[in-house]
């Protein structure tokens, strides 16, 4: 397999660390962004929305971070990161679209403020990172992944940016479940970090 990455996204970190988990040999291709590579025509024929991550399974092109979790997990039959039970699929989906959208413009887009110099207002994304992380610290009162006892991919599409948060600026420490909750998932055989940045409460 090939993963077309950059290693400071967390959307293509979601990705390399599936893949890692589930002991998947992948050549893993960094796109220079900042030389436009994504936006060259070669790419485009890859994925039509010019951005990463990207994975080409000998010829079945996926795009989209959380597709290609879907994708994988199916591809391998890992139905403990997958499971075909209709509730527990429910509640994955809620959390993959949760990923998508409340963290996407909340924990993420603060990050990509200070790391990428973005234009959105700090108060306003740094505030809905915060209520997104209150929602999901109360979801892991009862149990140690975000839908039970065990990870499924909805823990893999939540932990990049929620590692990441405080170089956005977004302090986790007053939500008191989220950094156990890392750190179990950083126990995981097969593990890869988030590379890291000294920007905001980091600095």
């Amino acid at each position: 397999m090939k993963l077309y990455s950059l290693p400071l996204s967390g959307h293509a970190h979601r990705a390399r660390l599936f893949l890692s988990l589930l002991d998947v040999k992948t050549e893993i291709i960094d796109v220079d962004l900042a030389k436009g590579a994504h936006k060259s025509a070669e790419f485009l024929k890859l994925n039509p929305f010019g951005q990463v991550p990207v994975l080409d399974d000998n010829g079945t092109i996926i795009s989209d971070s959380n597709a290609i979790l879907v994708y994988l997990a199916t591809r391998f039959g890992r139905r403990d990161w997958l499971p075909e039970e209709p509730r527990s699929v429910a509640k994955i989906q809620k959390w993959l679209s949760v990923a998508a959208g409340e963290i996407a413009y909340g924990p993420a887009a603060a990050r990509l403020i200070t790391v990428f110099g973005a234009d959105y207002r700090a108060d306003e994304v740094i505030s809905r990172a915060h209520h997104i992380l209150g929602l999901i610290n109360a979801e892991l009162d009862p149990h140690p992944f975000i839908t039970g006892d065990t990870p499924t991919i909805a823990d893999i599409a939540l932990y990049s940016y929620l590692v990441s948060a405080p170089e956005g600026n977004v302090d986790l420490a007053p939500h008191r479940n989220i950094r156990p909750w890392l750190t179990r998932i950083e126990a995981l055989p097969g593990f890869v970090p988030m590379p890291e940045t000294a920007a905001g409460l980091a600095t």
